[in-house]
Protein backbone atom coordinates (compact mmCIF):
# COMPACT_ATOMS: atom_id res chain seq x y z
CA UNK A 1 0.00 0.00 0.00
CA UNK A 2 1.42 3.89 -0.85
CA UNK A 3 0.71 6.38 1.20
CA UNK A 4 0.07 9.61 -0.45
CA UNK A 5 2.38 12.36 0.73
CA UNK A 6 0.34 15.56 0.96
CA UNK A 7 1.90 18.34 -1.10
CA UNK A 8 3.12 21.43 0.84
CA UNK A 9 1.24 24.38 0.65
CA UNK A 10 3.11 27.21 -0.24
CA UNK A 11 1.11 30.51 -0.76
CA UNK A 12 2.34 33.20 -3.48
CA UNK A 13 5.18 34.82 -2.49
CA UNK A 14 5.81 38.64 -3.40
CA UNK A 15 8.83 40.16 -5.14
CA UNK A 16 11.25 41.18 -2.66
CA UNK A 17 13.49 44.57 -3.33
CA UNK A 18 16.31 42.32 -3.69
CA UNK A 19 14.58 40.62 -6.91
CA UNK A 20 13.51 44.13 -7.68
CA UNK A 21 17.31 45.71 -7.68
CA UNK A 22 18.46 42.38 -10.01
CA UNK A 23 15.97 43.00 -12.36
CA UNK A 24 16.85 46.72 -12.44
CA UNK A 25 20.29 46.76 -12.62
CA UNK A 26 20.40 43.81 -15.29
CA UNK A 27 21.24 45.80 -18.13
CA UNK A 28 24.76 47.41 -15.99
CA UNK A 29 25.25 44.23 -14.07
CA UNK A 30 25.22 41.56 -16.75
CA UNK A 31 27.92 43.48 -19.03
CA UNK A 32 30.37 44.06 -15.94
CA UNK A 33 29.96 40.47 -15.41
CA UNK A 34 30.52 39.22 -18.98
CA UNK A 35 33.93 41.12 -18.73
CA UNK A 36 34.81 39.83 -15.43
CA UNK A 37 34.65 36.30 -16.77
CA UNK A 38 36.39 36.93 -20.17
CA UNK A 39 39.32 37.89 -17.78
CA UNK A 40 39.49 34.76 -16.08
CA UNK A 41 37.71 35.64 -12.65
CA UNK A 42 35.16 33.00 -11.00
CA UNK A 43 31.97 33.84 -9.38
CA UNK A 44 33.42 32.56 -5.89
CA UNK A 45 36.95 34.76 -6.76
CA UNK A 46 34.16 37.97 -6.73
CA UNK A 47 32.53 36.80 -4.02
CA UNK A 48 35.61 37.09 -1.43
CA UNK A 49 36.46 40.16 -2.98
CA UNK A 50 33.30 41.65 -1.83
CA UNK A 51 34.05 40.09 1.76
CA UNK A 52 37.49 41.88 1.14
CA UNK A 53 35.80 45.66 0.47
CA UNK A 54 33.52 44.95 3.65
CA UNK A 55 36.94 43.84 5.90
CA UNK A 56 38.81 47.15 4.29
CA UNK A 57 35.95 48.86 4.99
CA UNK A 58 35.84 47.71 8.86
CA UNK A 59 39.31 48.55 8.87
CA UNK A 60 38.50 52.60 8.45
CA UNK A 61 35.52 52.03 10.66
CA UNK A 62 37.49 50.33 13.92
CA UNK A 63 39.63 53.37 13.08
CA UNK A 64 36.69 55.63 13.51
CA UNK A 65 36.87 56.82 9.81
CA UNK A 66 32.99 56.03 9.40
CA UNK A 67 32.29 57.84 6.32
CA UNK A 68 35.08 56.70 4.33
CA UNK A 69 34.31 52.87 5.58
CA UNK A 70 30.58 53.96 4.36
CA UNK A 71 32.08 54.77 1.19
CA UNK A 72 34.18 51.53 1.13
CA UNK A 73 31.25 49.42 2.09
CA UNK A 74 29.24 51.02 -0.58
CA UNK A 75 31.89 50.20 -3.06
CA UNK A 76 31.91 46.68 -2.14
CA UNK A 77 28.22 46.30 -2.39
CA UNK A 78 27.59 46.19 -5.94
CA UNK A 79 31.28 44.23 -6.44
CA UNK A 80 29.44 41.18 -4.54
CA UNK A 81 26.14 41.60 -6.68
CA UNK A 82 28.01 40.16 -9.37
CA UNK A 83 28.87 36.82 -8.54
CA UNK A 84 25.36 35.37 -9.59
CA UNK A 85 25.62 37.23 -12.72
CA UNK A 86 29.02 36.00 -13.29
CA UNK A 87 27.17 32.41 -12.51
CA UNK A 88 24.03 32.95 -14.96
CA UNK A 89 26.03 34.09 -17.29
CA UNK A 90 28.65 31.19 -17.39
CA UNK A 91 25.85 28.64 -16.93
CA UNK A 92 27.72 27.53 -13.79
CA UNK A 93 24.88 28.32 -11.50
CA UNK A 94 25.55 25.19 -8.71
CA UNK A 95 24.27 25.03 -5.15
CA UNK A 96 27.95 25.31 -4.15
CA UNK A 97 28.13 28.80 -5.26
CA UNK A 98 24.46 29.75 -4.08
CA UNK A 99 26.10 28.44 -0.72
CA UNK A 100 29.05 30.22 -0.83
CA UNK A 101 27.64 33.58 -1.83
CA UNK A 102 24.88 33.17 1.41
CA UNK A 103 27.64 32.39 3.74
CA UNK A 104 29.81 34.95 2.33
CA UNK A 105 27.14 37.74 2.85
CA UNK A 106 26.68 36.92 6.46
CA UNK A 107 30.39 37.34 6.78
CA UNK A 108 30.55 40.65 5.13
CA UNK A 109 27.46 41.89 7.33
CA UNK A 110 28.81 40.63 10.83
CA UNK A 111 32.03 42.04 10.04
CA UNK A 112 30.93 45.70 9.17
CA UNK A 113 28.57 45.46 12.38
CA UNK A 114 31.05 43.96 14.11
CA UNK A 115 33.54 47.16 14.03
CA UNK A 116 30.93 49.20 15.02
CA UNK A 117 30.35 47.08 17.75
CA UNK A 118 34.52 47.90 18.45
CA UNK A 119 34.07 51.36 17.30
CA UNK A 120 30.96 51.87 19.83
CA UNK A 121 33.26 50.18 23.11
CA UNK A 122 36.31 52.39 22.47
CA UNK A 123 34.21 55.35 21.90
CA UNK A 124 32.06 54.46 25.66
CA UNK A 125 28.89 54.55 23.81
CA UNK A 126 27.66 51.41 25.19
CA UNK A 127 23.48 51.61 24.55
CA UNK A 128 24.73 51.66 20.74
CA UNK A 129 27.14 48.60 21.61
CA UNK A 130 23.60 46.58 22.80
CA UNK A 131 21.80 48.06 19.90
CA UNK A 132 24.69 47.05 17.33
CA UNK A 133 24.62 43.66 19.02
CA UNK A 134 20.43 43.21 18.65
CA UNK A 135 21.10 44.40 14.87
CA UNK A 136 23.28 41.47 14.25
CA UNK A 137 21.39 38.84 15.93
CA UNK A 138 18.35 40.24 13.73
CA UNK A 139 20.39 40.26 10.49
CA UNK A 140 21.45 36.79 11.47
CA UNK A 141 17.96 35.35 12.24
CA UNK A 142 16.38 36.94 9.03
CA UNK A 143 18.40 34.48 7.26
CA UNK A 144 18.67 31.50 9.50
CA UNK A 145 14.57 31.85 9.14
CA UNK A 146 14.69 31.67 5.63
CA UNK A 147 17.29 29.03 5.09
CA UNK A 148 15.61 27.23 8.42
CA UNK A 149 11.77 27.48 6.36
CA UNK A 150 13.29 26.23 3.44
CA UNK A 151 14.83 23.12 4.71
CA UNK A 152 11.84 22.36 6.07
CA UNK A 153 10.28 22.69 2.59
CA UNK A 154 8.28 26.26 3.67
CA UNK A 155 8.94 29.50 1.82
CA UNK A 156 10.42 32.26 3.67
CA UNK A 157 11.30 34.90 1.50
CA UNK A 158 9.25 38.26 2.42
CA UNK A 159 9.95 40.70 4.96
CA UNK A 160 10.50 44.46 5.90
CA UNK A 161 13.94 44.35 5.76
CA UNK A 162 15.97 42.29 4.15
CA UNK A 163 19.56 42.13 3.15
CA UNK A 164 19.82 44.90 0.27
CA UNK A 165 17.43 46.96 3.05
CA UNK A 166 19.70 46.12 5.29
CA UNK A 167 22.72 47.67 3.52
CA UNK A 168 20.83 50.58 2.10
CA UNK A 169 20.43 51.52 5.52
CA UNK A 170 23.89 50.99 7.02
CA UNK A 171 25.67 52.49 3.90
CA UNK A 172 24.29 55.96 4.27
CA UNK A 173 24.13 56.04 7.63
CA UNK A 174 27.99 55.19 7.52
CA UNK A 175 28.62 57.61 4.68
CA UNK A 176 26.90 60.62 6.61
CA UNK A 177 28.25 59.62 10.19
CA UNK A 178 25.39 59.04 11.89
CA UNK A 179 25.95 54.99 12.47
CA UNK A 180 23.76 54.72 15.73
CA UNK A 181 20.79 55.96 13.52
CA UNK A 182 21.78 52.91 11.26
CA UNK A 183 22.05 50.26 13.82
CA UNK A 184 18.73 51.18 15.92
CA UNK A 185 16.88 50.86 12.68
CA UNK A 186 18.16 47.94 11.77
CA UNK A 187 18.26 46.23 15.38
CA UNK A 188 14.22 47.35 15.40
CA UNK A 189 13.47 46.40 11.47
CA UNK A 190 15.59 43.24 11.03
CA UNK A 191 14.14 41.60 14.24
CA UNK A 192 10.43 42.47 13.20
CA UNK A 193 11.23 41.06 9.83
CA UNK A 194 12.96 37.73 11.59
CA UNK A 195 9.31 37.63 13.73
CA UNK A 196 7.44 38.34 9.76
CA UNK A 197 8.90 35.28 8.52
CA UNK A 198 7.99 32.77 11.57
CA UNK A 199 4.11 34.12 11.30
CA UNK A 200 4.55 33.34 7.19
CA UNK A 201 5.80 30.11 7.91
CA UNK A 202 3.28 29.54 10.81
CA UNK A 203 0.76 30.59 8.55
CA UNK A 204 1.96 27.64 5.36
CA UNK A 205 2.40 24.82 8.71
CA UNK A 206 -1.26 25.66 9.47
CA UNK A 207 -2.48 25.67 5.74
CA UNK A 208 -0.63 21.99 5.54
CA UNK A 209 -2.12 20.15 8.83
CA UNK A 210 -5.56 21.79 7.86
CA UNK A 211 -5.17 20.11 4.27
CA UNK A 212 -4.02 17.17 5.86
CA UNK A 213 -6.93 16.88 8.12
CA UNK A 214 -9.44 17.43 5.36
CA UNK A 215 -7.72 14.63 3.59
CA UNK A 216 -8.22 12.00 6.49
Amino acid sequence: MVIEKPSISRPRVKKTFTDFLRVTFKGILDPIAGFLNRIGLTPNSVTLLGVAGNIIAAYFIIRGQITIGGIVMLVAWPIDALDGSMARLRGEASDWGAFVDSVSDRYSELIILGALLFHFAMTNQHIAEVVTFAAAAGSILVSYVKARAEAQSFSAKEGLLTRAERYLVLGPSLFFNIPVLGVWVIAILANFTALQRIWFVRAQAHANAKKITAKE
